[in-house]
């Protein structure tokens, strides 16, 4: 009787733990982050229990392979890892022509991949993390496993709820393999480092960015801040050579838009606010309606999806001195198209066939309509609000296609967990909205993985398939640059002329990471018996909710 890679998974990896062959072993939660837990109350971070691996020797046999430099698809390859690290890369042929004798030598473990395609781990450049605690109540596991099940194996971390010890704690347990989760670059919020009290002066930005790299920060994600102190903080954090990015929000963005923060040293942006304000020629702010509120968030993002509008014009002297300059300074974009794909069509993204066995009753909750939580603004969303976003996308997409073509650093990132965006399947439409913006497949994969890793600081060890760096992998059933719906957990539909059946194919089959083989599939089986059972223990449907269903779950 053939058994299943998950059954080989569980099977190999007690006997591998039984002879000592494993580099990682499943260990408890750490005492840090259990001293954590108990200050804060946020939800544990379980110690994993699927993969296998690392082993001395673990050959991927047989692959179609896309090495993320942007080279085109090249193989089939024979991939060998040793331990953590891509150890060799073995041309066998060509398709359909592969020669027995330049296979490489047998493997301690070996998978055939024929049929399959091999990339670099996936790179999301803008996640949060959340917990049971934060206002979407969902475990911080089901997010985790969400990231890795889409084949996401390292991840910039721009701020949560919780202390930063806690995510620099789940850093160094992803970085032990203690738990299943991908790599972790920590990048708090810079007013949310002291915990709520005030940053006021220059010199209070000095010393908060100081304490932050001391307490284990990655990089820093601005928001806004005081013109002075939101400098010397960039200043400050360049100086002591943290990495950067910003979300140039609308109260400040009048005298910090990307060319003001990039000349103290920024280094990148997160979404595209403080862009089109940078292009405009005609006026200083951007035109607000006179009863306009900025904490009104039905009409701060009705009134976003106006904003490229009012910027220069594509082309004109004013968005090539912008685009010029940004260039110049190697300042890097990471737009997040997927984060207000619903402002353009709400229906599409509310009804996204994933979220009927994969979104969290209290995910569900979060999303609809309300006026307390971020991103839900529904209130009264019109037709003409839908086109507006439409006319905004076009010419936001076209600024960051030319931007790429011109040599400008564009990485993928998701901001999942608001506006009907999911976790992992957001980021697959990120790929497949820079495809809409222009990017050729295999620029997207470029973005997904090489581009993401010199955002990230990280090109030297993660990022493209070579000899030395990280064994990190994705890995899909059949061709994602002919159809990058492959790479959607639900896959996509297929009709089987043989049987006149309609199938589902895709996924990511195998996530490697450090090494250690993740089924990819068995982590969405687990992802949707967690869903299906918080449904089930809150007397709700196993299937998509509507916002009257949601509107039901609290009572």
């Amino acid at each position: 009787m053939k058994t299943t890679f998950s059954q080989r998974c569980s099977a190999v990896r007690r006997l591998a733990i039984a002879i000592g062959l494993t580099a990682t072993t499943l260990t408890p939660i750490s005492q840090s982050a259990q001293a954590q837990i108990t200050a804060t109350g946020v939800d544990p971070v379980l110690a994993r229990t699927e993969g296998v691996g690392p082993y001395k020797r673990l050959v991927l046999r047989n692959a179609i392979m896309i090495d993320g430099t942007g080279a085109p698809a090249q193989g089939p390859v024979d991939i060998v890892i040793s331990g953590d690290r891509i150890a060799e890369i073995k041309s066998i042929g060509a398709p359909k022509a592969i020669v027995e004798s330049q296979r490489a030598a047998k493997g301690d473990y070996e998978i055939d991949l024929t049929g399959y395609y091999v990339m670099p781990g996936f790179i999301d450049t803008h996640v949060h993390l959340h917990s049971l605690e934060d206002d979407q109540k969902v475990p911080t596991n089901y997010i985790l496993k969400l990231w890795m099940a889409h084949g996401v194996t390292t991840v910039r971390e721009v701020g949560n709820n919780h202390p930063m010890e806690w995510s620099v704690d789940i850093k160094r347990r992803s970085a032990a393999n203690e738990i299943l989760a991908p790599r972790f670059d920590v990048y708090p919020m810079f007013q949310a480092i002291r915990r709520g009290a005030l940053v006021n002066t220059a010199a209070d930005a000095r010393a908060t960015i100081q304490e932050a790299k001391k307490r284990g920060a990655d990089g820093i994600k601005f928001i806004g801040g005081a013109e002075d102190v939101l400098m010397a903080a960039i200043e400050e954090a360049d100086k002591l050579d943290l990495r950067t990015t910003m979300h140039h929000a609308q109260p400040s963005v009048a005298y910090a838009n990307v060319l003001t923060t990039s000349e103290v040293g920024l280094e990148s942006m997160e979404h595209w606010y403080g862009l089109p304000e940078a292009m405009f020629a005609d006026r200083q702010f951007q035109k607000w309606p006179n009863d306009f509120i900025n904490n009104d968030e039905q009409m701060r993002f009705a009134e976003s999806g106006r904003l490229w509008q009012q910027a220069a014009k594509p082309g004109s002297d004013k968005w090539n001195q912008v685009m010029d300059t940004l260039l110049e300074r190697n300042f890097a974009l990471s737009p997040t198209f997927t984060a207000y794909l619903t402002s353009r069509d709400f229906m599409r993204m509310s009804r996204a066939q994933w979220h009927e066995q994969y979104a969290m009753p209290g995910i569900w909750d979060y999303y609809k309509p309300s006026r307390h939580n971020h991103g839900s603004y529904w209130f009264d969303w019109t037709t003409e609000d839908e086109m507006d976003w439409k006319e905004n996308y076009r010419l936001w997409m076209q600024f960051v296609n030319e931007y790429k073509n011109r040599g400008g650093l564009v990485s993928v990132g998701s901001d999942s967990g608001y506006i009907y965006n999911l976790y992992g399947f957001g980021y697959v439409q990120e790929m497949e909205l820079l495809r809409e913006a222009g990017f050729t497949p295999l620029e997207v994969i470029h973005a997904a993985t090489q581009v993401g890793a010199k955002v990230l600081g990280h090109e030297d060890e993660i990022g493209t398939i070579r000899v030395g760096r990280k064994a990190d992998f994705a890995i899909v059933k059949g061709n994602p640059l002919a159809n990058m719906k492959l790479l959607y957990g639900t896959g996509t539909l297929n009709l089987n002329d043989e049987t006149g059946k309609v199938e589902r194919v895709g996924g990511i089959t195998y996530t490697i990471k450090d090494g250690i083989v993740y089924d990819a599939r068995q982590i969405r089986a687990e992802i949707r018996d967690m869903v299906a059972k918080a449904k089930a223990e809150r007397g709700l449907p196993n299937g998509i909710m509507t916002i009257e269903d949601a509107d039901l779950t609290g009572q």
